[in-house]
């Protein structure tokens, strides 16, 4: 029997799961690692937490099931996305601490830059829809300013999950879907664009060579062998980016399959042959694992997490219970559509390209002295709901959707809020037994077909089993319809509201 091992190499920790040939999920083991914000909006990990994640959740992994390593035939990573690791030309890490996708230091340096380069163009050719210092070209424009020492240095600049393919194998390469988020990838053309390099004024040699996420980086080494358990000489390929093989997981290759994520960050996504491509609204896309294809996505930055939020804010009397959440649900089961009056807008992390304004800060409103705890917490999942509808509305004008969207995350646990995403979208919602193991099966996947086990990725949409299907009910779909209305006038004021505050206040 051959065994598989997927990394999902994620912002908070670092999954290890062990496959069968069949893709069948063995086992798995977390390690979870931090991150540091400091100043200045950086949001920095260590390369090295990332390593020994990876190679204690291996051995952890290996152990408990009682694996032989030499049952492991091959391994891919899905790494966390928009991450700048510079190495010098002995493969030494040249910083402790690195800038992850949400640090955006380098703020001046893309004004900068699109005082040269038409932000639009820079938009439409690379697909790259979060706020542009986010993206790996721009970090290095700020490295070369602030740390020219290190840039000097600098000989490749590595991913995540690339980083973790070369403390696995001693190689460093890049695939199409990484790539895609360096703010330098030209997504029609499917390589790195010279003129946004030149005008950056960063060399397209600091980039690894792109191969196929399927194509093998190399075997693991006799060093990451001792460190991990692994056996020498097990192939490695070279994964992919978080977004992709999520996509890839969930739904599959197939054009039109649609997914949300319900997790800290919540966002929809689809499979399209062309990228969805908007410079008003600015969905982000990279390119999927399936070759020819691309993840177009539409997000809110803090989904799960104002949920979360409310729980730890609202409901602290319940933090002791064994499932909170389920506490939560039972007592907003009789409220209404509409809460009694109140709606909740989940943007606590700010706002995303969708929104009127960054600044768009989180807000209950409606308030009046009847209203409970209840009224607010059913208002939050209701919030979280209808924010997303907008981005399903806009994903929709630009490609064509199949009916039932399929949720996984931790939010897609919740019956009760599965079915308020039903009527909310006015559509089928599907929950599988794939849940949270998405982006660790599209790894999977990776693995098995660059040793030939897969000859392609049709097996994914198998291994899916049907655990929940909510319809929409009729009644309360047409009071969410104008319900929307009101939620969208009302974002649209929060935002003017952030734009004043942050002019105004001390």
């Amino acid at each position: 029997m051959k065994k598989f091992i997927s990394y999902d190499l994620g912002t908070g920790g670092v999954k290890a799961s062990l496959f069968d040939e069949q893709l069948g999920v063995l086992a798995n083991s977390f390690i979870e690692y931090g991150t540091k914000y400091t100043g200045g909006n950086f949001h920095e990990q260590a390369p090295q937490d990332w390593w020994n994640g990876v190679a204690k959740s291996t051995r952890k992994l290996l152990e408990e099931t009682g694996t032989d390593p030499a049952e492991i035939v091959s391994l891919a990573l899905s790494g966390h996305s928009l991450v700048t690791v510079p190495m010098d030309k002995d493969g030494n890490m040249l910083l402790q601490m690195v800038p992850i996708w949400s640090d955006t230091r380098a703020e001046a340096e893309s004004k900068e830059f699109f005082e040269s380069f038409s932000e639009e163009d820079w938009y439409m050719r690379t697909g790259n829809g979060f706020p542009a210092p986010c993206y790996s070209i721009f970090k290095l424009m700020w490295m070369k300013k602030n740390q020219p020492q290190v840039y000097e240095k600098t000989w490749k600049v590595l991913g995540s999950k690339d980083f973790i393919n070369y403390k696995l194998t001693g190689k460093m390469y890049m695939d199409d879907s990484y790539a895609s988020g360096t703010g330098a990838f030209d997504l029609k053309k499917r390589k790195m664009s010279d003129e946004i390099l030149a005008v950056a004024g960063i060399s397209k040699e600091i980039f690894p060579e792109i191969i196929p996420s399927h194509g093998i980086v190399g075997e693991v080494t006799e060093e990451a062998a001792a460190q991990t358990g692994l056996a020498p000489g097990t192939k490695v390929a070279c994964g992919g980016v978080d977004n992709a093989c999520m996509a890839l997981g969930s739904v599959g290759g197939r054009e039109g399959r649609v997914y949300t994520s319900l997790g800290s960050s919540s966002w929809i996504a689809v499979n399209t042959k062309e990228p969805v491509l908007d410079f008003k609204t600015k969905p982000y896309v990279f390119a999927h694992i399936q070759e020819n294809m691309y993840t177009s996505a539409f997000s809110i930055f803090a989904g799960g997490s104002s949920f979360r939020w409310v729980r730890d804010t609202l409901c602290k009397d319940l933090l002791e219970k064994e499932d909170p959440y389920r506490v939560m649900t039972e007592e907003i089961r009789e409220l209404p559509p509409g809460s009694n009056g109140v709606i909740f807008n989940p943007s606590l992390a700010g706002g995303t390209s969708q929104d009127k304004s960054v600044n768009i800060r989180g807000a209950f409103l409606g308030l009046n002295l009847g209203t409970g705890r209840a009224e607010l917490v059913h208002a939050a999942m209701e919030g979280i709901a209808m924010n997303l509808k907008l981005s399903l509305d806009e994903l929709e004008r630009h490609a064509d959707l199949e009916k039932g969207i399929q949720f996984c995350g931790g939010g897609a646990r919740n019956p009760y809020w599965m079915q308020m995403f039903a009527d909310v979208f006015n559509r089928p919602i599907i929950k599988t037994n794939i849940d949270q193991n998405a982006a660790s099966i599209g790894a999977a996947a990776i693995a098995a077909k660059a040793v030939g086990v897969l000859k392609d990725y049709s097996i994914i949409e198998k291994l899916h089993i049907k655990e929940l299907e909510c319809n929409p009910e009729q009644e309360k779909a047409e009071k969410y319809e104008k319900l929307m209305k009101v939620f969208s006038y009302t974002s649209q004021v929060l935002s003017d509201v952030g734009d004043y505050m942050k002019e105004n206040m001390i």
